[in-house]
């Protein structure tokens, strides 16, 4: 993967909008107030190569990319296939001495009074107790079998996509799907509950998906699916689409339990020009994060502080100017919510450098990774 840097004159121009240009970005740039909108790009007689922040887009892992899934009916995705180290208790009617409970064993067999092993990898409960049946058939009349889970192997998942720590994890067999989104960190800012996907490969070797709704359940105060997952499963948490999210709360989902915990704002004060980092809990808004800031008012215009967001459907960061002495005093309109990632820059001059630096940049961010990048540039880290 390419990361992105900057052209050494490039750094140049960044670093002395600090000392040199303040005067000149203070008298080209505003920041547009009460609406998020894009921050201008204004001619320069320096030049920037747009390609320095060209980013290779990684293909994320979906979960069995090989073939393509089959949506499923939720009565198929409730058979439960045996596994190795699973173990089942089973009880023959009118042939007591004939009850047994054995593990699946290296090989995916059992072992079964008088017929011996017999193959059940793979194989759902009702077939366990056909084949068992059957087997028994050879030695006594009519053999009527009860076949019942005793132990469950421990579920292996794999979980990608929008949360905050997709990889594998060993979870107990039958744990719900929001239990699993909590185990990887909870979801991210961009993720959408209402398509999470969930992959099975069956032993047969085909796939089946399912889409689940959690945010429906969140929104209406109802009871959430009762999906539970299996070993081997690959659970996809998708990212909201452009121009779909007029009716996603993301507020409620970030203050849900399945949501990321923490988010992570990016100050840069007029103090010391240099960057930092407030981690608030998710679903905070501009007054939690003025007050983990504190800003001293004697040394800053609080009453004009801006926010930068990056925004993904036109790869830019779009500007807001907020009143901060408002938002303290109840504006709701003022105390807009907080994202992970947003910047907050506290102090008019550095607001003018921002903007002044943020000229160069003829072509939208790639991702909010390049977003992120420019300013750990612009505070020279």
């Amino acid at each position: 993967m390419r990361i992105f840097c900057l052209l050494p004159s490039t750094f140049c121009i960044l670093h002395s909008t600090f000392s040199f240009l303040p005067s000149i970005a203070l008298a080209s740039v505003e920041v547009q107030s009460n609406s998020y909108a894009q921050v201008p790009v204004f001619s320069s007689d320096e030049t920037f190569s747009p390609d320095t922040f060209e980013v290779d887009e990684p293909i994320p892992p979906l979960g069995y990319p090989e073939q393509l899934p089959q949506s499923s009916p939720s009565s198929q995705f409730n058979l439960y296939h045996l596994g190795i180290g699973d173990s089942i208790q089973v009880q023959i009617l009118n042939f007591p001495d004939l009850n047994f409970q054995d593990d699946v064993d290296l090989e995916g067999d059992i072992l079964i009074p008088l017929a011996g092993k017999v193959p059940v990898l793979g194989l759902t409960l009702e077939q366990v107790k056909e084949k068992i049946e059957t087997s028994l058939n050879e030695f006594v009349v009519n053999p009527e079998a009860i076949v019942a889970l005793a132990g469950l192997r421990p579920a292996k998942i794999t979980v990608t996509g929008e949360v905050s720590e997709p990889g594998y994890y060993t979870l107990p067999a039958g744990t719900l799907l929001p239990e699993v989104l909590q185990q990887a960190g909870g979801t991210t800012t961009e993720a959408d509950l209402r398509t999470i996907v969930v992959r099975r490969r069956l032993p047969n070797n085909s796939i089946i998906e399912q889409q689940i709704d959690l945010f429906s359940a969140l929104q209406n105060g109802t009871s959430l699916p009762n999906f539970r997952l299996q070993d081997g499963d690959a659970v996809i948490v998708l990212k909201t689409e452009i121009g779909t999210t007029n009716d996603y709360d993301r507020t409620l989902v970030a203050r849900s339990n399945v949501a990321q915990q923490e988010i992570n704002i990016r100050v840069l004060s007029y103090a010391n020009e240099r960057i930092g980092s407030v981690t608030l809990p998710n679903g905070s808004t501009f007054v939690d994060a003025l007050t983990a800031i504190a800003p001293n008012p004697d040394g800053v215009k609080i009453n004009a502080i801006a926010l930068i967001r990056f925004d993904p459907e036109t790869g830019r960061a779009v500007s807001q100017e907020l009143n901060g002495k408002a938002a303290l005093t109840g504006d709701v309109s003022q105390d807009v919510p907080l994202q992970d990632n947003d910047v907050i820059i506290v102090g008019r001059n550095l607001i003018g450098k921002l903007n002044f630096a943020l000229n160069f940049i003829t072509q939208p961010f790639a991702n909010i990774f390049s977003f992120i990048r420019f300013f750990d540039v612009f505070s020279g880290n």
